[in-house]
């Protein structure tokens, strides 16, 4: 069950309001420019537990067919924070980042680097190196 939509500061830490920043992606009404905008949405999805969102921007080739973002041990995600967005060629680009979350009150961090391709104009994500 997805999460009621933030009225202030993006969840995706880029220190925009939400409604400027990653909302109009999650809506439909806009397409993230770039592998980095895709990966703020996608951290942004998971935080509000939106998994249509995250499944259309997952690429076909890797796409999982459901996630399972109701279980009972659930991440609570509080940060995000893009260490590196570099565009290898037209189509191609990867992201550096680490997100903190919590399960059970216990805080870690996921820090992954991310590959994206576009496909007919469009950013997808397609898999976490290594």
């Amino acid at each position: 069950m997805a999460k009621p939509l933030p009225t202030s500061a993006c969840p995706c830490d880029s220190g925009k309001p939400f409604d400027a920043c990653c909302e109009p992606y999650l809506r439909g009404n806009a397409l993230p420019p770039d592998a980095q905008a895709l990966m703020r949405s996608r951290y942004t999805a998971y935080t509000l537990k939106d998994e249509p969102y995250l499944l259309a921007t997952w690429h076909p080739s890797t796409r999982p067919a459901s996630l399972d973002l109701s279980g009972e041990e659930q991440p609570d995600w509080i940060g995000l924070s893009v260490k590196r967005h570099e565009i290898e060629d037209d189509t191609h680009a990867r992201v550096e980042f680490v997100a903190r979350y919590k399960v059970n009150g216990k805080a870690h961090k996921l820090v992954e680097v991310s590959r994206f391709v576009r496909d007919e104009g469009r950013w997808f994500y397609l898999a976490a190196y290594g």
